[in-house]
């Protein structure tokens, strides 16, 4: 949803940082090929180019049944295009920073939920650093809330 919670968390942390924001929804992305044969209208190397011209990447999802986002685990298998097909490319995001934002209807950050994240930015050179988790069903106060969130931006600039 365009206007989901995960987006408007999204807002909230970033209201006071330059940045730019790539909407998957907003974006043709095809489900892995392993040919390797896409549509003239697959999104995905543009959007690969946009996070190489970046170091710091955030990824930003919503929980759904204790996993990322099917747009999210589309654009996740697309990477495999970067370390076979457009090695090149893949290559180029060795030493960037890698950061994750879930929102979710549990208390918690479900156990295991970074794991996609950190590994696949281990596997592509890259360096996990940390993640932030809001939780829809039990927010924090407003203070505790802000509080997490300048943690979170402290270890991006």
């Amino acid at each position: 949803r365009k206007q989901s919670d995960t987006r408007k968390f999204l807002d909230r942390v970033f209201k006071n940082v330059d940045h730019q924001l790539i909407d998957l929804l907003d974006h043709s992305i095809s489900p892995y090929d392993y040919s390797g044969t896409y549509p003239e209208s697959d999104e995905f190397p543009k959007i690969a180019e946009q996070i190489i011209n970046h170091k710091k990447i955030v990824f930003a999802t919503p929980v759904y049944w204790y996993s990322m986002s099917g747009s999210m685990k589309i654009f996740f298998d697309r990477f495999t295009d970067l370390v076979t097909i457009n090695k090149q490319q893949g290559r180029q995001l060795k030493d960037k920073t890698t950061f994750l934002i879930a929102v979710g209807a549990d208390e918690k950050m479900p156990t295991g939920f970074e794991l996609p994240f950190s590994l696949t930015s281990a596997y592509l050179d890259m360096n996990f650093i940390d993640s932030i988790y809001y939780s829809v069903n039990y927010p924090k106060s407003e203070e505790e809330l802000d509080k997490q969130i300048n943690l979170f931006l402290e270890k991006i600039k």
